[in-house]
């Protein structure tokens, strides 16, 4: 008996949904948009970064979960993990053509929410001093 993602991913039938529970696109969704994921993507769109490189540059984000969504950006093939040989052996992480490619889009994203933050914030204090 198969349970939780696998049964899922058995499920699918090859047409991307991210709508479709089943669907891997959903999990993918997950990766990409997640907080650390597009900040993480975001970052490496200027060029490859190592490991202390990345964890300066984002604000906020522990090593661990560093690590952990690393592995999984290189996993679904947008990051790439380079060892250089030397001791100690430098690591680098750098977009692949897939994750180049989903970057340009991401950063007209990232672009909006720079231009209009302002807006939102503004709505957002707005709607918390209406009366209840």
């Amino acid at each position: 008996m198969e349970v939780g993602s696998q049964a899922d991913h058995d499920a699918w039938q090859g047409v991307s949904d991210a709508f479709n529970s089943a669907c891997p696109a959903r999990e993918v969704l997950e990766h990409i948009t997640s907080r650390w994921g597009t900040l993480i993507l975001a970052a490496l769109g200027g060029g490859p970064r190592r490991f202390s490189e990345l964890h300066a540059r984002i604000g906020g984000i522990s090593e661990k979960m560093l690590s952990q969504t690393l592995r999984t950006l290189v996993r679904d093939g947008l990051v790439e993990r380079t060892v250089e040989p030397a001791t100690p052996p430098r690591v680098s992480y750098a977009l692949t053509p897939l994750g180049q490619g989903l970057t340009e889009s991401l950063q007209q994203f990232l672009d909006w929410i720079r231009q209009h933050t302002v807006e939102v914030v503004t709505a957002q204090r707005h709607f918390d001093r209406r009366p209840r």
